[in-house]
């Protein structure tokens, strides 16, 4: 006993603070985010329960607003914060563990604003555009992001860092199977319109004016033909001959504003 006392003793403060270097690894079963956007959304959302935050002085005093008198807090210094994250990742002073958010079930949501149109992913797997989309998701009103368990980024800091607060906001809806999805949004009322390049129809042509369901691929490989076959429509950005796709994020947004601005 007394060997592991002094072995924990050795590994020092970033033993303590858990994780290795460029790790950004968070204790069992909680997530760990970083930068100020991302920390000070997840400290305001009374649905997130929250470990502890490590801080440097001047991360904590960008944060809006004050932390309870009793909230878990530990001050750090820089180098101590980047030990808690990915290699190289901007924390901007700021490390929150908690624990994940709730699931949100697609049944709920389509109970929601039919007016707020909602985002279907197939298979985009990248954590930065995840969360770029659910930052345009936000802006643009969007219902919620309907993404296949299996083949979607876990919730966690790269994630939360892209989305700059969004992941607080925007309900995450992940199913077994994104074919049965795509079945229950149709049921629901909602136009499946999938984005695809070789498309005839331009997406102005092709948006209906009721209730609509964006579906997008992963770059490169698109949409899987199943998940083709579940859409009313398919149709394309009038993008120029020069360039032959757009990242997935970018186009997610292009069709959110699309979708916010028809007639």
């Amino acid at each position: 006993m007394a060997k592991k006392d002094e072995t924990r003793r050795l590994r020092g403060r970033a033993g303590r603070m858990q994780g290795g270097r460029g790790s950004g690894r968070a204790s069992q079963g909680q997530v760990r985010l970083w930068g100020r956007h991302a920390v000070e959304a997840a400290l305001k959302n009374p649905m997130r329960q929250h470990r502890k935050l490590w801080a440097t002085r001047e991360g904590l005093d960008s944060l809006d607003g004050e932390l309870p008198p009793d909230f878990p807090l530990e001050f750090a210094d820089g180098a101590d914060l980047a030990r808690l994250v990915a290699r190289d990742a901007p924390h901007q002073g700021l490390v929150l563990e908690c624990a994940p958010l709730e699931d949100h079930y697609l049944a709920d949501v389509l109970d929601s604003d039919p007016r707020k149109p909602l985002i279907v992913l197939d298979q985009v797997t990248d954590p930065h555009n995840v969360g770029a989309i659910l930052r345009s998701a936000a802006a643009f009103d969007a219902a919620a992001i309907v993404t296949q368990d299996r083949h979607a980024p876990p919730e966690g800091g790269v994630l939360a860092k892209s989305a700059s607060g969004a992941l607080e906001l925007v309900p995450w809806v992940r199913v077994v199977n994104l074919a049965r999805a795509l079945e229950e949004i149709a049921e629901a009322g909602y136009w499946r319109l999938g984005l695809a390049g070789e498309a005839e129809a331009t997406l102005a042509e092709a948006l209906p004016a009721g209730p609509v369901a964006l579906v997008l691929g992963a770059e490169g490989e698109g949409m899987r033909h199943n998940i083709a076959a579940h859409c009313d429509a398919l149709a394309r950005l009038p993008i120029s001959d020069a360039m032959e796709s757009l990242n997935v994020s970018n186009a997610a947004a292009i069709a959110l504003y699309a979708v916010a601005t028809r007639a």
